[in-house]
């Protein structure tokens, strides 16, 4: 475990405490009885989750930018995401989100539609510029569905469940989502983290990564699998949450020596905190109901995605540096 990784694990670990307490009522002015019940039951699997579906997005968005070699990639380019919130969008639709698992399973097989979909359509050497083209179409495709089902949901219940959810957010999460997602995602995470060897030997090229032995076929194969699980698992369990596959890699990469190999875990930690953080912060708000997660990173997100277009055209290159 590299420098910026054990940093990160450690900024982790001091986090997750401190958002067990802190919200809108503070342990602290609790009997022992009742705030015992409220981390263990509410604030605890919540903390969890929020570190694993954002070490998911982070991870999947360092490895995202440094196949594509565009630092302004993100996982939802690859059209997973989209696929999951189609699968998860129909389970409201017919009825199924009510029984519990069938929620999430909906939702990852949309997921796994999307990856089957993209592997089919961008595998056996059709290169980074069809892979990109192919994950556009199928979020496009994905979008459209999502937007078709919505206006044709079958009463007005259904269609309030599908726009909030759709805003993603850690609110009434349980032992169980964390359950699925953490497996999944630790999954994803590890074979992302098998790919950095040959991300590397990318950033010379293509022609030159396979003159070093590279398999180009093997390398997508290996992103789709870790992406899909890391996507499709953190989707499945909190909605859309954006951005922050986009600016953790951002923020994480002056710690480390910029290769995409040693890039992956310490985002995979960075996103976690920054979801843990963000989380932690919309619970304390004096508001009227939870700001959504979503809403809450992508208002810090898009600022943050003008800022580096602005910040990239000045230095006049695109590159990872």
């Amino acid at each position: 475990m590299n420098r910026a990784s054990l940093i990160l694990l450690a900024c982790v670990l001091v986090a997750i405490p401190l958002s067990l307490v802190a919200g809108r009522a503070w342990v602290f002015g609790l009997e022992e009885g009742r705030a015992a019940l409220i981390i263990a039951e509410l604030r605890l699997p919540r903390a969890l989750l929020a570190v694993t579906v954002g070490a998911g997005l982070g991870a999947a968005g360092a490895a995202m930018q440094g196949y594509l070699r565009n630092p302004l990639a993100d996982p939802g380019l690859f059209g997973i995401a989209p696929g999951a919130a189609l699968g998860a969008v129909l389970s409201f639709s017919f009825g199924y989100a009510a029984s519990g698992w069938l929620l999430p399973i909906l939702a990852l097989t949309g997921a796994g539609g999307a990856m089957a979909l993209l592997a089919l359509m961008a595998g056996r050497g059709g290169g980074i510029a069809l892979f990109t083209l192919a994950g556009l179409m199928i979020a496009s495709l994905a979008g459209a569905l999502t937007s078709l089902v919505i206006s044709l949901a079958p009463n007005p219940w259904a269609l309030s469940e599908i726009v909030t959810w759709l805003m993603g957010a850690l609110t009434d999460r349980s032992w169980a989502d964390l359950a699925l997602a953490a497996p999944l995602t630790l999954a994803g995470v590890a074979v992302l983290a098998r790919a950095g060897p040959s991300l590397d030997a990318l950033t010379l090229g293509e022609e030159a990564a396979r003159s070093m032995g590279v398999s180009m076929d093997r390398l997508l194969a290996l992103l789709v699998v870790g992406v899909g699980l890391t996507i499709g698992s953190g989707v499945a369990v909190a909605g859309i949450i954006g951005f922050v596959g986009l600016m953790v890699p951002h923020l994480v990469r002056p710690l480390t020596d910029r290769r995409p190999s040693s890039l992956i875990v310490p985002s995979a930690l960075g996103g976690g905190l920054l979801v843990l953080v963000a989380d932690s912060v919309l619970r304390m708000l004096p508001l009227a109901s939870e700001l959504r997660l979503g809403i809450a990173l992508s208002l810090i997100g898009a600022p943050f995605f003008l800022w580096l277009l602005l910040r990239l055209r000045r230095g006049g290159g695109m590159g990872l540096t």
